[in-house]
Protein backbone atom coordinates (compact mmCIF):
# COMPACT_ATOMS: atom_id res chain seq x y z
CA UNK A 1 0.00 0.00 0.00
CA UNK A 2 2.67 2.90 0.92
CA UNK A 3 4.44 2.10 -2.67
CA UNK A 4 0.85 3.14 -3.97
CA UNK A 5 0.53 6.16 -1.56
CA UNK A 6 3.86 7.51 -2.24
CA UNK A 7 3.81 7.42 -5.51
CA UNK A 8 0.76 9.84 -5.58
CA UNK A 9 3.53 12.43 -4.32
CA UNK A 10 1.30 15.52 -4.92
CA UNK A 11 -2.41 16.62 -4.28
CA UNK A 12 -3.15 16.89 -7.53
CA UNK A 13 -2.04 13.27 -8.04
CA UNK A 14 -4.14 12.06 -5.40
CA UNK A 15 -7.31 13.75 -6.58
CA UNK A 16 -6.33 12.23 -10.07
CA UNK A 17 -6.27 8.63 -8.26
CA UNK A 18 -9.66 9.20 -6.46
CA UNK A 19 -11.27 10.59 -9.65
CA UNK A 20 -10.34 7.42 -11.28
CA UNK A 21 -11.38 5.08 -8.99
CA UNK A 22 -15.54 4.29 -9.21
CA UNK A 23 -17.82 5.83 -6.56
CA UNK A 24 -18.81 3.07 -4.05
CA UNK A 25 -22.94 3.47 -3.82
CA UNK A 26 -22.84 0.55 -1.02
CA UNK A 27 -25.80 -1.52 -2.58
CA UNK A 28 -24.53 -4.23 -0.02
CA UNK A 29 -24.64 -2.01 2.98
CA UNK A 30 -22.72 1.02 4.43
CA UNK A 31 -19.13 0.21 4.65
CA UNK A 32 -16.29 2.36 6.05
CA UNK A 33 -13.50 0.90 4.71
CA UNK A 34 -9.33 1.79 5.32
CA UNK A 35 -7.35 3.31 2.50
CA UNK A 36 -5.86 -0.37 2.26
CA UNK A 37 -9.27 -1.58 1.33
CA UNK A 38 -9.87 0.95 -1.21
CA UNK A 39 -6.91 0.06 -2.95
CA UNK A 40 -7.80 -3.77 -2.69
CA UNK A 41 -11.23 -2.83 -3.60
CA UNK A 42 -10.65 -0.50 -6.31
CA UNK A 43 -13.34 1.37 -5.05
CA UNK A 44 -14.62 4.26 -2.74
CA UNK A 45 -17.33 6.62 -1.93
CA UNK A 46 -16.65 10.43 0.10
CA UNK A 47 -15.39 9.59 3.46
CA UNK A 48 -13.06 6.28 2.19
CA UNK A 49 -11.83 8.94 -0.18
CA UNK A 50 -11.24 11.51 2.08
CA UNK A 51 -9.14 8.82 4.56
CA UNK A 52 -7.46 7.79 1.41
CA UNK A 53 -6.11 11.19 0.72
CA UNK A 54 -5.17 11.80 4.39
CA UNK A 55 -3.16 8.29 4.05
CA UNK A 56 -1.66 9.49 1.38
CA UNK A 57 -0.92 13.32 2.40
CA UNK A 58 0.88 11.76 5.64
CA UNK A 59 3.14 9.13 3.44
CA UNK A 60 4.29 12.42 1.46
CA UNK A 61 5.09 14.68 4.35
CA UNK A 62 1.44 16.10 6.15
CA UNK A 63 -0.67 15.95 8.28
CA UNK A 64 -3.22 13.62 7.92
CA UNK A 65 -6.51 16.21 8.31
CA UNK A 66 -9.89 15.51 7.31
CA UNK A 67 -12.91 18.34 7.66
CA UNK A 68 -16.65 17.28 7.75
CA UNK A 69 -18.99 19.74 6.06
CA UNK A 70 -22.45 19.32 8.03
CA UNK A 71 -25.65 19.85 5.73
CA UNK A 72 -29.37 19.64 6.23
CA UNK A 73 -31.35 17.67 4.35
CA UNK A 74 -28.82 15.80 3.21
CA UNK A 75 -25.62 13.98 3.75
CA UNK A 76 -22.62 15.43 5.17
CA UNK A 77 -19.52 15.50 3.45
CA UNK A 78 -15.51 14.90 4.30
CA UNK A 79 -12.86 15.99 2.73
CA UNK A 80 -8.94 16.07 3.38
CA UNK A 81 -7.30 19.37 3.76
CA UNK A 82 -4.13 20.41 3.28
CA UNK A 83 -1.57 23.25 3.39
CA UNK A 84 0.73 24.88 1.03
CA UNK A 85 2.06 28.13 1.47
CA UNK A 86 0.40 28.93 4.12
CA UNK A 87 -2.96 28.42 2.10
CA UNK A 88 -5.34 25.36 2.23
CA UNK A 89 -6.66 22.80 -0.03
CA UNK A 90 -8.48 20.17 -0.17
CA UNK A 91 -8.90 16.49 -1.95
CA UNK A 92 -12.33 14.79 -1.89
CA UNK A 93 -14.31 12.04 -3.35
CA UNK A 94 -17.86 12.56 -4.02
CA UNK A 95 -20.36 11.45 -6.63
CA UNK A 96 -21.01 15.58 -7.39
CA UNK A 97 -18.07 17.23 -9.91
CA UNK A 98 -18.12 20.53 -7.85
CA UNK A 99 -17.68 18.58 -4.28
CA UNK A 100 -14.00 17.60 -4.98
CA UNK A 101 -10.62 19.08 -5.36
CA UNK A 102 -9.49 22.38 -4.54
CA UNK A 103 -6.21 24.35 -5.05
CA UNK A 104 -4.31 25.95 -2.07
CA UNK A 105 -5.69 29.39 -2.15
CA UNK A 106 -7.51 29.53 0.64
CA UNK A 107 -6.12 31.84 3.46
CA UNK A 108 -8.68 30.54 6.09
CA UNK A 109 -10.81 27.30 6.16
CA UNK A 110 -13.67 29.05 6.35
CA UNK A 111 -12.76 30.69 2.87
CA UNK A 112 -12.52 26.93 1.43
CA UNK A 113 -15.44 25.92 3.26
CA UNK A 114 -17.14 28.35 1.74
CA UNK A 115 -15.92 27.51 -1.59
CA UNK A 116 -18.18 24.75 -1.84
CA UNK A 117 -21.22 26.45 -0.93
CA UNK A 118 -22.96 27.10 -4.40
CA UNK A 119 -22.26 23.27 -5.67
CA UNK A 120 -23.46 21.55 -2.71
CA UNK A 121 -27.19 20.56 -3.12
CA UNK A 122 -29.50 17.45 -2.55
CA UNK A 123 -31.39 15.61 -5.50
CA UNK A 124 -34.14 18.39 -5.44
CA UNK A 125 -32.18 21.35 -5.67
CA UNK A 126 -31.66 22.73 -2.37
CA UNK A 127 -28.38 24.12 -1.27
CA UNK A 128 -27.79 22.06 1.74
CA UNK A 129 -24.72 23.19 3.29
CA UNK A 130 -24.30 24.58 6.59
CA UNK A 131 -21.41 24.20 9.09
CA UNK A 132 -17.83 22.32 9.22
CA UNK A 133 -15.94 21.11 11.16
CA UNK A 134 -12.29 21.95 12.53
CA UNK A 135 -9.21 19.40 11.14
CA UNK A 136 -9.29 16.24 12.63
CA UNK A 137 -5.54 14.88 12.37
CA UNK A 138 -6.44 11.38 12.46
CA UNK A 139 -2.96 10.15 14.13
CA UNK A 140 -5.57 10.32 16.81
CA UNK A 141 -6.91 6.62 15.57
CA UNK A 142 -3.54 5.27 14.80
CA UNK A 143 -4.14 2.69 17.39
CA UNK A 144 -6.89 1.71 15.99
CA UNK A 145 -5.07 0.95 12.79
CA UNK A 146 -6.79 3.33 10.39
CA UNK A 147 -4.87 3.42 7.70
CA UNK A 148 -4.39 -0.58 6.95
CA UNK A 149 -7.31 -2.23 9.31
CA UNK A 150 -9.49 -5.00 7.61
CA UNK A 151 -12.49 -3.69 9.92
CA UNK A 152 -14.72 -1.00 9.38
CA UNK A 153 -13.35 2.48 10.78
CA UNK A 154 -16.82 3.48 12.26
CA UNK A 155 -14.98 5.64 15.20
CA UNK A 156 -14.32 8.15 12.61
CA UNK A 157 -17.49 9.24 11.62
CA UNK A 158 -18.90 8.76 14.95
CA UNK A 159 -16.10 11.33 16.50
CA UNK A 160 -17.08 13.68 13.63
CA UNK A 161 -20.44 13.85 14.59
CA UNK A 162 -19.58 14.72 18.15
CA UNK A 163 -17.19 17.36 17.37
CA UNK A 164 -18.50 21.16 17.43
CA UNK A 165 -19.19 22.33 14.01
CA UNK A 166 -18.85 26.01 13.10
CA UNK A 167 -22.27 27.67 11.54
CA UNK A 168 -21.22 29.04 8.24
CA UNK A 169 -24.28 31.56 8.12
CA UNK A 170 -27.45 32.44 10.18
CA UNK A 171 -30.00 30.49 7.67
CA UNK A 172 -29.83 27.05 8.91
CA UNK A 173 -32.96 25.91 7.72
CA UNK A 174 -33.44 28.69 5.25
CA UNK A 175 -34.02 26.95 1.39
CA UNK A 176 -31.84 29.08 -1.38
CA UNK A 177 -32.29 29.47 -4.94
CA UNK A 178 -30.58 26.95 -7.13
CA UNK A 179 -29.23 27.54 -11.08
CA UNK A 180 -30.54 25.17 -13.29
CA UNK A 181 -27.68 25.11 -15.22
CA UNK A 182 -25.39 24.58 -12.13
CA UNK A 183 -27.55 21.42 -10.64
CA UNK A 184 -27.19 19.59 -14.06
CA UNK A 185 -23.41 20.60 -14.54
CA UNK A 186 -22.47 18.83 -10.94
CA UNK A 187 -24.40 15.85 -11.67
CA UNK A 188 -22.40 15.39 -14.42
CA UNK A 189 -20.60 11.95 -14.55
CA UNK A 190 -22.86 11.12 -11.20
CA UNK A 191 -22.90 7.29 -10.67
CA UNK A 192 -26.23 6.15 -10.28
Amino acid sequence: MHNVLRKLSTPEKIQTYLDDLPYHKEKEGETCRSPRLVIEYNTAHCFEGALFAAAALRVNGHPPLILDLEAVRDDDHVIAVYRTNACWGAIAKSNYAGLRFRSPVYRTLRELVLSYFEHYYNLRGEKTLRAYSRPVNLARFDAINWMNSDKPLWAIPEYLCEIKHTPIFNGAGSRMYMDERLYKAGLFGRAE
